[in-house]
């Protein structure tokens, strides 16, 4: 059996206790703070200053990309520049309607409501926030049988904030309700090198350029993991008792955390292999794959795949999933022939 999710170090996925505190000592509170997303910054600026202009509350916003990204501190960052409270929570945290209605109730004019997997709402839930969101109202039925009877309530303007890994998951009614759509990529390089260098110096630890570098370009494009990485290589740096982090002591400590040079761990490889020696490279479908490597589908699919192809090592196929040459070539297995695949 395969690591799970949250054992993976490279895992973007929602960190442990201590990690979330540490996260939250290094989310940047505004938007000229905020390294990476160039093209989404841009827009946002745009945006939160018109609305801050006419003294309206900014338009609903969603965010989609794979997970580690900083939908969660973008939201957080938007807060603070229009200058109002936020309040946050999740998709699977929200049961009912009335889990809803609480969390609006606690709203101000202006305020800023975050839900994280907003794809995983209950229908009714979701249902009930057409009207939210739309015109700031619910309708809600309280009392049972003949005693039974509709209740308008009237919400202020608020701005709804939306993350998700999965946008399609989303129902077109939910998704047409948000004015701002952005898209956040994974980070150039140049970007994690630099939140690299801001956690060191954040948590007063010597590092070398060389050294930020390295973790940059394994840190599969996710600020999270780039934390996560500096993290561990600190405590190999410590016990060596090195002055600093160099490119000798992150290669080092990479090497026996099993990161390679394009950031990918053992579920990864194991990943790749099985597609190459059981199923000739592919195309193989995401069930058999995930019967295969003892992970759930939606695991591969949300974790491992997004990067895998970002970076081109797998590609989909109208028939499965299938091992690029990019891929063979990265495990040092012999390129097959046209003809030797299916």
């Amino acid at each position: 059996m395969t690591n799970s999710k949250d054992d993976r170090l490279i895992s973007p996925e929602t960190e442990d206790s201590q990690e979330s505190n540490i996260e939250k000592t290094l989310r940047p509170q505004m938007l000229n703070e905020y390294i990476g997303q160039d093209d989404v910054k841009n827009e946002l600026n745009v945006y939160i200053k018109a609305a801050k202009q006419r003294e309206e509350s900014l338009d609903h916003v969603l965010l989609y990309g794979p997970p580690g990204l900083g939908k969660t501190t973008l939201a957080m960052v938007i807060a603070n520049e229009m200058g109002v409270h936020i309040r946050t929570t999740s998709g699977p945290a929200i049961d009912k309607p009335g889990d809803l209605l609480s969390l609006l109730n606690e709203l101000q004019p202006g305020d800023v409501l975050f839900i994280d997997e907003i794809h995983r709402l209950p229908k009714v839930v979701e249902e009930m926030l057409y009207s939210a969101m739309e015109d700031f109202y619910v309708d809600i039925v309280v009392g049972q049988g003949s005693g039974a009877h509709p209740i308008h309530f009237p919400l202020p303007p608020f701005t709804l904030i939306g993350a998700t890994t999965q946008a399609g998951m989303l129902s077109a009614p939910l998704r047409d309700r948000f004015g701002i759509v952005e898209h956040m990529n994974y980070y150039h390089v140049a970007d994690l090198e630099s939140i690299v260098k801001r956690t060191a110096d954040i948590f007063q630890i010597p590092i070398l350029k060389s050294g930020a570098h390295e973790i940059a370009l394994r840190s599969r494009g996710t600020p999270r993991v780039a934390n996560r990485l500096l993290k561990r290589i600190r405590d190999f740096a410590q016990v060596a008792k090195k002055e600093n982090i160099d490119l000798n002591i992150v290669r080092y400590a990479l090497q026996k955390l099993k990161v390679d040079d394009l950031g990918l761990d053992d579920t990864d490889t194991k990943l790749l292999q099985t597609m190459i020696r059981y199923y000739d490279g592919g195309p193989v479908g995401l069930n058999t794959l995930a019967a295969n490597i003892g992970e759930e589908t939606d695991t591969i699919a949300e974790m491992y795949e997004p990067y895998l192809l970002q970076i081109g090592l797998i590609k989909r196929t109208a028939r499965g999933r299938m091992v690029t040459h990019k891929g063979y070539k990265h495990l040092n297995y012999p390129v097959p022939k046209p003809d030797e695949r299916n």
